[in-house]
């Protein structure tokens, strides 16, 4: 567990040191910097606040009316407490409350010494969880701050949206455990325990773009969350658009070759595709592939790794399908030479 963690965090670190040592030295120039983290969305800021529940280190105005000496400015102390209210000995519970549950406790405990207090409680600083952060390709890696519950779209959404390089999946990495659990919601009760700190959870972006609810969980805060960039594969040779093609999930062969348009009309049936073995030597291995045959149905189509280089050849000038061709057209252009 700690194992996935440490690398991860590691790798993050570096991301953002080298982001920000980018910007610096490219500043007199006019070229392009690397992406840096921007503030969080002003509208996940402020949206659902009114049911934010208090943690260690928010910051409370309590004030007392018609008793200006009782005023006061508090924290709420690392064990979940008030406890630093004048004249109240007794530590008051305010982890994971309301502002109004705050209210009606402070309101009970002054009601021992006061006629009908009337006591306002308003947050003045929420500081009890640390920001979520979303990078890798996405458009502007970001820190979003955590003052509701946040489900992943928005934290896409906070960063720009995804990238043309997005691969398929999405990782997030829980950091802390979860400081309030919110009531009757049985999966997030259960990921409050701390036994999935530092374990990688993998979505689909696909299910994600969807809507399929599982695809798009609930971010807790300092979750670090890192949407993968698609590995390359290169289609060359006879197709319409010869090009390189980001891997998205599991790509067949099928699906390169349709992405670059597809085979042209005098392409060689049989595809090369040239990868790289496994080990250390550097060489490259040549599968044949019947495309034909795979189209329909005969060959089972095949799966393609990162940076394969898919060649689709012409046909060979002797072949039966070139030379039909040409003689097809052999009396149009006899035709048209006759006077």
């Amino acid at each position: 567990m700690k194992k996935i963690l440490i690398p991860l965090v590691a790798l993050f670190g570096c991301y953002t040191v080298i982001s920000v040592l980018a910007q610096s030295q490219s500043q007199p120039q006019s070229q392009p910097t690397a992406p840096v983290y921007q503030p969080g969305s002003a509208s996940i800021d402020e949206q659902g606040v009114r049911g934010y529940r208090l943690g260690p280190g928010d910051i409370l105005d309590v004030r007392i009316w018609g008793q200006s000496d009782l005023n006061s400015t508090i924290e709420i102390d690392e064990d979940g407490n008030i406890s630093s209210l004048p004249f109240i000995d007794d530590p008051i519970p305010a982890k994971c409350r309301t502002e109004r549950e705050i209210q009606k406790s402070v309101t009970d405990a002054y009601a021992k010494y006061l006629v009908k207090p009337r006591v306002s409680v308003r947050i003045v600083e929420r500081k009890s969880r640390p920001p979520a952060t979303i990078w890798g390709a996405v458009h502007m890696p970001t820190r979003v701050p955590m003052l509701r519950r946040v489900q992943l779209h928005e934290m896409v959404a906070a960063a720009s949206g995804f990238t043309d390089n997005v691969g398929g999946t999405i990782m997030v990495i829980h950091t802390i455990p979860e400081l309030c659990s919110e009531p009757g919601d049985l999966a997030t009760q259960k990921t409050s325990q701390s036994s999935d700190i530092g374990q990688l959870q993998t979505y689909k972006i696909n299910a994600l773009r969807m809507g399929d609810e599982n695809g798009d969980p609930f971010i807790r805060p300092g979750d670090i969350v890192y949407v993968t960039q698609g590995d390359l594969v290169f289609v060359t040779g006879s197709v319409a658009l010869p090009q390189t093609v980001i891997m998205r999930d599991r790509m067949m062969l099928t699906e390169a070759i349709a992405r670059a348009g597809g085979p042209q009309r005098l392409a060689d049936p049989w595809v090369h595709i040239l990868r790289k073995k496994d080990d250390k030597s550097g060489q490259q291995e040549d599968i044949k592939v019947n495309y034909k045959a795979v189209r329909q149905g005969k060959v089972q189509d095949v799966v393609l790794k990162p940076y394969d280089v898919i060649e689709v050849d012409e046909v060979s000038v002797l072949s039966a399908k070139k030379l039909g061709d040409i003689f097809t057209g052999l009396p149009l252009i006899l035709a048209g030479k006759i006077p």
